[in-house]
This record gives structure tokens, C-alpha cells and sequence, in this order.
């Protein structure tokens, strides 16, 4: 299982791992599946944003809503993400995100259309 250290950071509501495609390929919590429908609609989002501002590809996102702080990083053609109750100190997420996101290069690839 490769969120499972996710598990052990406090306030964690939902993380999700997501494929080009849009389908989960691992998620935890109760939330997990619809954090992982709008992680891969943030990332098609974000595609557009680093192509259109010549910025390059986005590799990580935050935001803050009423209830949750998500956070998700982009790695190859993957999407990483959690959900965290709001308040929760996300750097541990964040630090434990990033090394998830490294070790996801042998994971196969989406084939060109």
C-alpha cells in the first residue's frame, strides 16, 4: 500500500493516488474516491495553467476550504493527495507526499494515443 504512511499523519481525512485516466489506483478514507475524481479534474486544470502561463508543468498544489486543507503533488502522470482536517499542520503530509511522489517512477506509464 503506497498512502499507507498517510495513515499515521494526524487529521488525515482522505488521500488519494490517481492515474492520467481519472481512475483510483489507491485511496484511503471515506473521501478517498471523491478526492481522487477531483484530483484528476485539478490536474487537467493545472495542465492548462502551466501551458498557458509558460510556466511549465504545476508539480504541487495547496488550498484551504472551510472544513479541509488538501494538498497534492503531480509526479509523471500521477496525482498525489491528501486531505487533512483544517488547522492540521500540513508539512508532515507534504514531506511524506514528496517521497511517495519519487518512488512512483515504477509505476507503468499511460501509453501515447
Amino acid at each position: 500500500m503506497r498512502l499507507g504512511p498517510l495513515r499515521a499523519v494526524p487529521g488525515v481525512v482522505a488521500a488519494a493516488l490517481v492515474g492520467l485516466d481519472g481512475l483510483p489506483l489507491e485511496v484511503i478514507g471515506e473521501g478517498g474516491d471523491a478526492l481522487a475524481a477531483e484530483l484528476a479534474s485539478l490536474r487537467v486544470g493545472l495542465d492548462r495553467i502551466g501551458r498557458r502561463l509558460g510556466a511549465g508543468n504545476v508539480t504541487r498544489v495547496a488550498f484551504t476550504s472551510e472544513r479541509v486543507e488538501v494538498v497534492a503533488v503531480t509526479s509523471g502522470d500521477f496525482v498525489l493527495g491528501v486531505a487533512l482536517m483544517r488547522g492540521q499542520d500540513t508539512r508532515l503530509a507534504q514531506q511524506l507526499l514528496a517521497r511517495l511522489a519519487l518512488d512512483l517512477t515504477e509505476l507503468p506509464r499511460a501509453e501515447p494515443v
